[in-house]
């Protein structure tokens, strides 16, 4: 998430320059491997790089590659096969047993439309895109050519051109399947002249956090969030403490009554909500305007009997929580880590929130069964 957000700021600016530059994205893993498919490394002219496709271990030689992308404007594919037990590979002290394909091409500030800005906008809209790149083709007329492109959003947008009205269908819905899985892919595409392939790289919006009180305590809570590249949002009803001046990470802040939290920010089946104003009859109001949201999740700071006392205060007013809708609200809310400090306290509420995310039970991964990534398809 923080990557994506990065790159896309870095490409709004060399645009508004002028600036061309390389982007190298992993287009294909097999076994294991550091960066998974969708991974980006964003090449400057000046030879600095924004990113990562490796441990820092291949960003050297994908640099190298990317000078010749843009003298001469033709994308390359670079296969670094990781499991090959040669000099040539364990000269580069890769620490991964697996391949990858990198795609490199060049972007240039002229190109229309601005891919960048599009999935900028998506960003900011909090709605999932796609990017589909042909990344090999069979045309002989080169009708399509490697790195034509489509840009499909959520929404039903579809922006670029692969070259023909057939063959634009044919990606675009391959992306919409891509999105409603919500991973990059590359798969085998009909083009005029026999077989191709696209790669799929499908750019999520930042994972969306509402903090209901703008106390101390939320302060690295915020902060570290913000680090993360996530979508952050404050909400307060007293006006010293809800400003963007005190929050400067916070995507949104907002001077809200607590029975107003829920149709002051925007709260989709995609956001995590954390309630830690200290007091109990604040949280009471925001959790019972809360439970009435899809949020995925609700955790609530304080110890286990605040939270039932708060559930039993809503079951007197006639809110019973059924079961789906229960198991959204974690209290207490974070790993159980030991934390004390403020900061100590955050760093478990957003490791918790990630697992929920990431549908993984919260245990040490020394002790997990079997790879640490899923396999790639």
């Amino acid at each position: 998430m923080k990557e994506i957000r990065e790159i896309l700021g870095a490409l709004a600016g060399l645009r508004a320059r002028g600036e061309s530059a390389a982007l190298a994205t992993i287009v294909r893993v097999k076994g294991s491997t550091y960066r998974r498919a969708g991974a980006r490394l964003l090449i400057r002219q000046d030879g600095t790089t924004l990113g990562s496709i490796s441990g820092g271990c291949l960003e050297g030689d994908v640099a190298e590659a990317a000078r010749e992308v843009l003298d001469t404007g033709r994308p390359r594919m670079l296969t670094y096969d990781l499991t090959a037990d040669d000099d040539a590979v364990w000269g580069l002290g890769l620490g991964c047993n697996g391949a990858i394909d990198v795609f490199v091409e060049a972007v240039r500030p002229q190109a229309v439309p601005d891919y960048g800005a599009l999935l900028q906008g998506c960003i900011d809209a909090r709605r999932f895109a796609a990017l589909a790149t042909v990344i090999a083709s069979p045309s002989p007329d080169g009708r399509v050519p490697v790195g034509a492109r489509l840009f499909v959003g959520e929404d039903g947008t579809v922006e670029g051109s692969l070259g023909d009205a057939v063959t634009d269908a044919l990606a675009a819905a391959a992306a919409r399947d891509r999105i409603a899985a919500g991973t990059a892919a590359t798969v085998p595409l009909e083009l005029p002249g026999g077989l191709g392939e696209l790669f799929i790289d499908v750019v999520a919006p930042p994972l969306p956090l509402l903090v209901c009180g703008a106390g101390h305590d939320a302060l690295p809570l915020v902060s570290l969030a913000h680090a993360q590249g996530w979508w952050v949002m404050v909400a307060d009803s007293r006006p010293a403490y809800a400003t963007k001046a005190r929050f400067p990470g916070a995507d949104e802040v907002f001077l809200v009554q607590d029975r107003d939290v829920a149709k002051a920010a925007r709260i989709d089946r995609h956001t995590f909500v954390v309630v830690m104003t200290h007091n109990f009859l604040h949280d009471l109001e925001i959790l019972r305007c809360l439970v009435e949201t899809p949020a995925r999740y609700i955790g609530l700071l304080g110890p286990r009997a605040r939270t039932d006392k708060l559930l039993a205060e809503l079951r007197k007013d006639g809110v019973v929580l059924d079961g789906a809708r229960r198991s959204r609200v974690y209290g207490p809310v974070g790993v159980d880590t030991g934390a004390d400090s403020p900061e100590e306290i955050a760093l478990s509420i957003l490791a918790e929130i990630l697992a929920v995310r990431n549908g993984r039970a919260t245990a040490s991964l020394r002790d997990r069964v079997g790879p640490i990534h899923a396999p790639a398809s």
